[in-house]
């Protein structure tokens, strides 16, 4: 490839509305465009990147049997309405209706077209256990596209479905798949990515995990401990705490606390620690605007997907409006108005002489004892966990809160969509069944912005050899001399001859724009070509990552860059 044929410009400046690096490089670096919110056009350099990206998906699928298929990105509304996702999906999901009037989605993800084509054919035992795959566009209307091309509407992604007899054979083959996804993130440049347990979300299903690149960018929260190998997304994460019970147990008394509105402000009022405190925090549900409260320990944040999970409904954040039995900074759970559904989190549990709301404009309880001025109390998790928690595998007071992005999630589906969709097989008794899913997914696109983000320099990405765009980068100085010339082309042949992805640099610019453009496009090996090099008979051979610089005679250079590129692979 010649670069002065390359489409896709590059410049130096970072554009304004790029909030992390990944996203401005690779729009300086000439591999998006934006088209819309959230949705972008791919030049040819990301092309060339997330192809290689989904040859490797393809081998390690076909390597752990599976079959690659491809769904339809539009859909009928009944397949959704058979799962119960039609309506249990928000805003998030596509709906329209084609000229005759028929209700279609936009694909967003694709268990219920993964059992429309198989549950025909998969009618017994012998058929099992089996998995399809496919690389396909799919369309999410995120609420907050972000970031270039980690947080998008519009996405490539690879998704597999694999259909199971047994709880034991999903679980063996959950393994495989588990182990599949190290494989493809370290031949794809970062083997850093951990895997955490996650919060299974629409997809439903009892276990999942995720793959995160830990990065300070990440949208994700992951609870991380220093002392054992727990790793959770937050959302998933048991929020553990220890509370001692006092010597004296006071009475429960009613105080004045006027204007104050907040734990922090009535807890300083009243010289008391926020964390024998109970604090309450109002949600409402999307069906019906029915309250809900959660009571947490006062230094704690309720976590909504826990607390939606608890509830088993879409909530949102509560307005607070005359008589509806609430009163705005005095909410507290003794007392509490009958048609307010009361959540008690476990940080709350064996705490002793608590202050909270009194349900009364400008009063508080002080002594407030769950255990005696509640009665029984059944407690729940919606406590977001924290740095300095306790770690739920090790009791060690070592987590902490990083961030990260999520580049794969895998999931045991259980039989959510077979029953639903009526998919069933005759086992070796003749008795039908419903088989049991996994789901395994990858975004294309996300993973190759995050492997920029994790491998770059202010000048540009640093890609990994298997992933780049091209594997050499041969730089001609001095175009115009005919020396210089000469072996630059002879060198393009060679490489080309020997089977090398070589993108080559022959204009008549200056050696600052040159080595600037290499940077931006970000290839692992750079050949240069110059006069001064040639006088010595040489062409200089350099690595992007800066760790390889070499001075090879110009007839050992092809034979030097093989060598190299079977290395860095």
């Amino acid at each position: 490839m010649k670069l002065d044929k390359l489409v896709g410009e590059r410049f130096k400046e970072r554009p304004s509305d790029c909030v992390i690096d990944s996203h401005a490089l690779t729009v300086r670096g000439g591999y998006i465009k934006n088209v819309a919110n959230g949705i972008y056009s791919s030049y040819p350099t990301l092309r060339r990147i997330t192809k290689k990206i989904e040859q490797i998906i393809r081998e390690e699928m076909d390597a752990i049997d599976g079959q690659e298929v491809q769904f339809p990105v539009v859909m009928p509304a009944s397949l959704w309405e058979e799962s119960g996702r039609y309506t249990s999906i928000g805003s998030e999901m596509v709906r329209f209706t084609d000229r005759n009037k028929a209700p279609l989605v936009l694909g967003m993800t694709h268990e219920e077209a993964a059992v429309h084509l198989v549950r025909e054919y998969a009618n017994s035992y012998q058929k099992y256990p089996f998995m399809i795959y496919q690389i396909q566009t799919k369309f999410r209307d995120e609420g907050r596209p972000r970031a270039g091309l980690i947080r998008v509407r519009e996405f490539t992604m690879k998704d597999a479905y694999s259909f199971h007899t047994s709880q034991e054979d999903l679980e063996e083959y959950y393994q495989r798949c588990y182990d599949a996804y190290n494989r493809i993130f370290a031949r794809c440049g970062i083997p850093e990515v951990v895997t955490v347990k996650s919060d299974s979300g629409m997809m439903g299903g009892s276990i999942s995990h995720e793959y995160m690149l830990l990065t300070p960018v990440g949208e994700d929260s992951i609870a991380v401990c220093s002392e054992c190998d727990f790793r959770a997304n937050i959302e998933a994460a048991p929020c553990i705490v220890e509370n001692e019970a006092d010597a004296v147990l006071n009475e429960l008394t009613k105080v004045h606390t006027p204007d104050m509105h907040t734990i922090e402000q009535v807890c300083t009022f009243l010289n008391a620690p926020v964390e024998k405190s109970c604090k309450a925090v109002v949600y409402q549900r999307n069906a019906d605007d029915t309250y809900i409260v959660a009571f947490v320990r006062g230094d704690l944040e309720v976590n909504e997907t826990k607390l939606r999970n608890t509830v088993g409904c879409d909530i949102h954040a509560a307005e607070i409006v005359d008589g509806c039995g609430l009163f705005a900074g005095f909410i507290g759970p003794y007392n509490m108005d009958e048609r307010i559904t009361v959540l008690i989190d476990g940080s709350l549990k064996g705490a002793t002489n608590l202050t909270c709301g009194a349900n009364e404009t400008d009063y508080h309880y002080t002594g407030l004892n769950i255990e005696r001025d509640l009665g029984e109390v059944e407690y729940c998790d919606v406590a977001a966990i924290k740095d300095g928690g306790i770690c739920p595998v090790c009791g060690k007071h070592s987590i902490t809160i990083s961030r990260g992005i999520e580049v794969g999630n895998i999931f045991q589906l259980g039989t959510k969509y077979t029953k639903a969709m009526g998919m069933q097989y005759l086992d070796n008794q003749g008795k039908a069944q419903y088989p049991i899913m996994g789901c395994y997914g990858i975004g294309v696109g996300r993973l190759a912005a995050s492997v920029c983000e994790a491998y770059h320099d202010e000048y540009g990405p640093i890609w990994p050899m298997a992933i780049a765009p091209w594997q050499v980068h041969l730089c001609c100085m001095r175009a115009d001399n005919a020396e210089a010339k000469a072996c630059a082309d002879k060198l393009y042949a060679d490489m080309q001859a020997a089977g090398v992805e070589v993108i080559y640099d022959d204009r008549s610019v200056s050696a600052g724009v040159m080595f600037s453009d290499a940077d931006l496009i970000g290839v692992p090996l750079r050949v240069i070509a110059s006069p001064r090099n040639l006088r010595e008979g040489v062409c200089e051979l350099v690595s992007r990552d800066k760790k390889i610089s070499l001075k090879i005679p110009v007839d050992e250079v092809v034979a030097k860059v093989k060598e190299l590129i079977n290395e860095l692979m």
